[in-house]
């Protein structure tokens, strides 16, 4: 089987901070996009790479030479990215050649996302159709309205509630139908699987991992460093 990946890159970076991209900063010495990039370029599984970026078909006119070069390779196609995420990806779906069934969606911003769970989530998506890391959620959730302070409503139990990780794998074809009669505007859709839960189809969880962290803060790339050097 062969599968196809999205690496959602279009991304303000308001949170990192700073006028810096943050996949373009460097995470021990290699830029943050080419370590994930490198984490499924390097699988003879993956049949291409596609990368909606804020600048167009073009690329990152301004990113550093060695991602330039990093992403001058066979298996990637560049397109435009969208005003949200979900619009990114629908935009790099439609570039997904017909002839590949499977497609996973990988946050850009996961570098440390290792070989193991790309397999068990793959394996878990040809097992039932779509599948999705994820950790429990450890904290106390509450519900409240309005901006704080706020009044809590209730206590969310969280013994039933998962974070969700990626990658997320799940059929070309069924993802790119669900885009397409998705009842909700896709600004305001917040996961990639999401899609299919509106359209009816079931998602599968399974183990995620601790390290494949996501780096939206300047404190997530150092403790990713850290990660890396220990």
């Amino acid at each position: 089987m062969t599968l196809a990946v999205i690496l959602p890159a279009a991304g303000s970076s308001t949170r990192f901070g700073g006028t810096t991209n943050k996949l373009l900063e460097e995470l021990a010495g290699r830029p943050v996009l080419l370590r994930t990039f490198d984490a499924f370029a390097r699988r003879d599984d993956v049949a291409t790479i596609v990368i909606p970026t804020r600048l167009g078909a073009d690329g990152w006119i301004d990113a550093p030479q060695a991602v330039r070069e990093g992403l001058r390779h066979p298996k990637t196609i560049l397109c435009p990215g969208g005003a949200s995420r979900a619009q990114s990806v629908l935009s790099a779906l439609r570039k997904v050649p017909e002839s590949i069934e499977w497609v996973a969606v990988h946050d850009a911003a996961r570098p440390l996302v290792s070989q193991e769970l790309i397999e068990r989530t793959f394996a878990a998506a040809t097992e039932h159709g779509a599948a999705v890391p994820a950790l429990p959620v450890n904290l106390t959730i509450k519900e409240a309205t309005g901006p704080l302070p706020a009044k809590v409503e209730r206590t969310v139990p969280r013994h039933r509630l998962w974070a969700m990780q990626t990658p997320q794998v799940m059929r070309r074809s069924e993802l790119l139908e669900a885009f397409e009669k998705c009842p909700l505007p896709l600004d305001l859709v917040t996961d990639d699987v999401q899609v299919l839960e509106l359209a009816g189809k079931d998602v599968w969880l399974v183990a995620g991992e601790e390290r494949n962290l996501k780096i939206t803060t300047r404190a997530d790339l150092h403790i990713a460093e850290l990660m890396l050097t220990t």
